[in-house]
């Protein structure tokens, strides 16, 4: 141990006789750690976020889409001997009648909500700008986990009535209304007046929308007074558990198809798609492309280690009379390439250090528009990579330094 300390020192006080060509040599293996723990800090992140949008409304909602001409629905799986082929759907449209069955006959769906999703012109006094506007009813906050942060959320009476009122994100009372209280005004939607009677509390980026840059109106009031049309875009359906999660899809399955008067053997005119789909196939990409970026960033170490044994060779040249000193005291050929391995692996363990150092730069910078997270394995899986590229990189220059002949060093100039 005390001879491994003695390397380590020797190595560093090697290296740091010159200090230019030792951190040029180790810009290789900076670059290439950095951007390999940044690369896999970056898919771990996106990977978090999704994760984080998915848990914030629950693992247990179920979202029903209309029927495309050929797309394949994966939670209708027809089996034959055992095996599985996608169930493939027709071209259909969802109404609030579809809505209004589920809550009726679904006995595994605590909540049923319809969204028709759409985009428009608001304006307040003198300000006016394009937002998206969601039309809902009053159980979307509870699906979607929100919460209003001032007034209140429209009822069942808005609903009934088609009340012109309106809910607010955060980024919308932002831009429109500063730090006023917007509760009890009035704004214009497509030059309608509506009420605002509540806002909703910052929620930040999501997936699937831009829940802060959003209004929410009564589904109704959307349908007949700003689109003119009787369909929805989606039904956003919460089993009772994350486990009957199946059971209340298939469930959902049978009572959109009774309604549908979909006959036996027909092809739904329904997608259906759970939270914990959209999960695994989100963690699969971001598995899929932290490994590819990952893997081109690493070409960058290929070629780190490659400049560490050219130097390491000049090394040797360099010190080919004080090697035939070492030698000619009593050093073995084992002692002389221990000696030069262990520089080898110094130089490339502290490039990964400072490629560390170099990957926390890069995430900080991207921070503002995109979220990284750095965990321990990157790390240590980048520290023991740098480190085996010093350890098989130096290996043929310790080689040579090995095999050199005492006398011939001692005459060497």
């Amino acid at each position: 141990m005390k001879r491994i300390f003695e390397n380590i020192i020797i190595a560093l006080k090697s290296l740091s006789s010159n200090r230019l060509r030792t951190f040029l040599t180790m810009l290789g293996i900076i670059i290439g750690v950095g951007a390999v723990v940044a690369v896999m800090g970056v898919g771990a992140g996106a990977e978090a976020s999704i994760i984080g949008d998915i848990q914030s409304i629950g693992a247990n909602v179920i979202t029903i889409y209309p029927g495309k001409e050929g797309a394949s629905d994966t939670k209708g799986m027809k089996r034959f001997g055992g095996d599985e082929e996608e169930e493939e759907t027709v071209k259909g449209d969802l109404y609030l009648d579809d809505v209004y069955a589920l809550k009726r006959e679904a006995q595994l769906l605590n909540e049923v909500v319809p969204v028709y999703a759409g985009g428009d012109t608001i304006s307040y006094l003198s300000w006016s700008g394009q937002t998206s506007i969601i039309g809902t009813t009053e159980d979307f906050l509870i699906v979607q986990g929100y919460e209003i942060d001032e007034g209140t959320f429209f009822t069942e009476s808005d609903i009934a009535n088609m009340s012109n009122v309106v809910v607010l994100g955060d980024t919308v009372v932002s831009d429109y209304f500063g730090k006023i209280n917007p509760v009890g005004e009035i704004i214009k939607i497509d030059g309608k007046n509506f009420t605002v009677i509540g806002t909703v509390k910052s929620i930040g980026a999501s997936f699937r929308m831009s829940p802060d840059d959003t209004v929410y109106i009564p589904i109704t009031t959307a349908q007949n007074k700003l689109y003119g049309v009787d369909t929805i875009n989606y039904i956003l359906a919460k089993a009772v558990s994350e486990e009957l999660v199946d059971e209340a899809t298939e469930e959902i399955k049978g009572v959109l198809r009774t309604q549908h008067s979909i006959l036996p053997g027909g092809s739904n005119d329904f997608i259906l798609s759970e939270n914990t789909q959209i999960l695994e196939m989100a963690s699969t990409i971001s598995t899929t492309l932290s490994v590819v970026l990952g893997g081109i960033a690493a070409i960058s170490l290929l070629v780190g280690g490659i400049g560490i044994m050219n130097i390491m060779f000049v090394s040797v040249t360099e010190r080919t009379k004080e090697i035939g000193i070492r030698k000619a005291v009593g050093a073995k050929n084992r002692d002389i390439m221990v000696q030069f391995l262990t520089e080898g692996i110094v130089l490339s363990f502290l490039g990964g250090v400072l490629g560390i150092g170099f990957a926390y730069l890069i995430t900080w910078a991207i921070g503002s528009f995109m979220t990284a997270i750095i965990t321990a394995t990157p790390i240590i899986l980048a520290l023991s990579v740098s480190s085996a590229i010093g350890l098989i990189f130096g290996i043929f220059p310790a080689m040579r330094a090995a095999r050199l002949h005492p006398i011939d060093s001692l005459r060497y100039e």
